[in-house]
C-alpha cells in the first residue's frame, strides 16, 4: 500500500495517481520514494506494458515541489536533492524500457512539468497550464527540467519560459511541441489508453529498443546512429522479430510475446 500514490493495473496499463489532491498533488520525498518503488516495479513486472501517470482531482497534475521540505536547505543539501531526485525518479521514469504516458489533468508546474517530461508521451487536458516557475522562488528547475525542456521546445523558448516564470495553456504546449496532444478534461485517460493500446499491440522488446535508441540521441557519451544499429540488430534474434516478419508475410496479426 502507498500513502501518497493510488496504483492498478487494468488490460497491461499501469495506472499511477498521484493522490494528493489536498496539497494538488505536489511532490514531497515520500512521493517519490514511492514513486521510485512503483516504476522500478513496472521495469520488470510481466502485466503491464504501458503506464499512465496522472494526478487526483480537477485542479493539478502536480502543482510543484512540496517548497516547505527544503527551504531551509544548505547548499550541500539542495545538491543532494537535485541529485536524488534525477537518479531516483526523472531519469528512472525516461530510461524505463517500457512507455510512461503523463496525463496532464490541470497544473504541472515546476517539478510536476519536470515528471511530465520525463515521461515519454505528455496529453493534456484543456485546461491545464504548464510552466517552470522556480525563479520566483530565487531557485531554477533542478529536477531535470532546464535540460528536458530545451530539448523538447528549443532553447530560445525554453529560456523565456524558465526565466520569465511564465505559465502556458495546453493549446501553447501542444504547438510548441511540449505536449503530443491536446483532450477535454473527461476524454484525457481515454485518449492516453487510445495510445497506450496501439503500444500494447507492438513487439515489446522492439519498444524498448526504440526508447533505448531515441534516449541515446541525447546522450553526450553515446553515438545515437551506433546504439540504433546496435539495438536493430538484436532484435533480430528475438522471436517477436521471427513471428513479426512471419505474420507479414502470412497477412495475419502478429501475436507478440516479447521474447
Amino acid at each position: 500500500m502507498h500513502n501518497n500514490l493510488l496504483t492498478e493495473i487494468k488490460d497491461r496499463i499501469l495506472y499511477i495517481t498521484i493522490n494528493r489532491a489536498a496539497k494538488l498533488n505536489a511532490l514531497n520525498k515520500d512521493t517519490l520514494a514511492e514513486l521510485n518503488m512503483v516504476v522500478k516495479q513496472f521495469y520488470t513486472d510481466e502485466n503491464a506494458g504501458v503506464a499512465i501517470i496522472t494526478g487526483d482531482g480537477p485542479k493539478a497534475f502536480v502543482a510543484g515541489a512540496d517548497i516547505s521540505e527544503f527551504s531551509s536547505f544548505s547548499i550541500v543539501e539542495g545538491q543532494q536533492l537535485a541529485s536524488d531526485g534525477h537518479s531516483n525518479v526523472f531519469n528512472l521514469i525516461e530510461n524505463c524500457p517500457k512507455p510512461i504516458i503523463a496525463a496532464i489533468n490541470g497544473f504541472a508546474l515546476g517539478g510536476g512539468l519536470e515528471l511530465a517530461m520525463a515521461c515519454h508521451l505528455r496529453v493534456a487536458s484543456d485546461n491545464a497550464k504548464l510552466g517552470l516557475p522556480e525563479v520566483t522562488l530565487g531557485l531554477i528547475p533542478g529536477y531535470g527540467g532546464t535540460q528536458r525542456l530545451t530539448q523538447l521546445v528549443g532553447k530560445a523558448k525554453a529560456l523565456e519560459l524558465i526565466l520569465t516564470a511564465d505559465m502556458i495553456t495546453a493549446d501553447e504546449a501542444k504547438s510548441l511541441g511540449l505536449v503530443n496532444h491536446v483532450t477535454t478534461y473527461d476524454a484525457l485517460i481515454a485518449k492516453c489508453e487510445e495510445l497506450a493500446g496501439k503500444m500494447l499491440n507492438k513487439a515489446p522488446l522492439a519498444l524498448k529498443s526504440a526508447l533505448t535508441a531515441v534516449n541515446s540521441f541525447y546522450s553526450k557519451d553515446k553515438n545515437g546512429y551506433s546504439v540504433e544499429i546496435e539495438e536493430f540488430g538484436k532484435l533480430f534474434g528475438t522471436e517477436d522479430f521471427k513471428e513479426g516478419t512471419q505474420a507479414f508475410l502470412e497477412k495475419r496479426k502478429a501475436n507478440f510475446t516479447g521474447r
